[in-house]
């Protein structure tokens, strides 16, 4: 078993995506409200298509994103981690994440993106990752403000206006 499979936090347990979360993570991408920042709704198949996409990543890289469950409760939250994504034709580790509505506004996404920045720091010993979202996004972008990323610039991202933030390793290891 990998370090990075399962980690928690005071509110979430954090699992490595599975084929078994086919369910949830339609579910999820079914919903217009949590896919109106992330390309529009995926059916079941294309939903699938992602899944098998990220499960490589897991196995090609040995981290990716984690299907997230509320601690308390064990219910289905959300998904997020980091992986690579090419921007600019530049390939950069993105921290991303999303959350079903009834979970939003509590603090989880940026629960899970400080989570992501531990690992990409102390276990993955990355010099710097990402994070970006459309340039309408207030809510994302605000979890990236207080994860401690910084706006470096706005850019098209699958021909959309997106804001890019950026996180260097020399970043935290200064604030602590």
């Amino acid at each position: 078993m990998n370090l990075l499979d399962e980690i928690s936090t005071p509110h979430l347990l954090l699992r490595r995506l599975t084929a078994d979360d086919l369910d949830d993570l339609t579910r999820m991408h079914l919903d217009p409200r949590v896919m109106a920042t992330l390309g529009g709704i995926r059916s079941l198949d294309e939903t699938r298509t992602w899944l098998a996409q990220k499960l490589e990543h897991w196995r090609q890289y040995g981290f990716g994103l984690w299907l997230a469950r509320e601690r308390e409760t064990e219910q289905f939250a959300g998904r997020g981690g980091l992986q690579h994504v090419a921007i600019d034709g530049r390939d950069e580790i993105e921290v991303g994440y999303s959350f079903l509505p009834d979970f939003w506004g509590c603090g989880l996404a940026t629960e899970l993106a400080r989570a992501s920045i531990r690992i990409a720091f102390t276990v993955l010993n990355l010099p710097e990752i990402v994070c970006f979202t459309l340039t309408t996004n207030r809510a994302s972008q605000r979890v990236m403000q207080k994860a401690g990323f910084r706006y470096e610039r706005d850019f098209l991202y699958q021909n959309l206006p997106h804001v890019l933030y950026r996180l260097r390793r020399t970043d935290v290891a200064a604030a602590d």
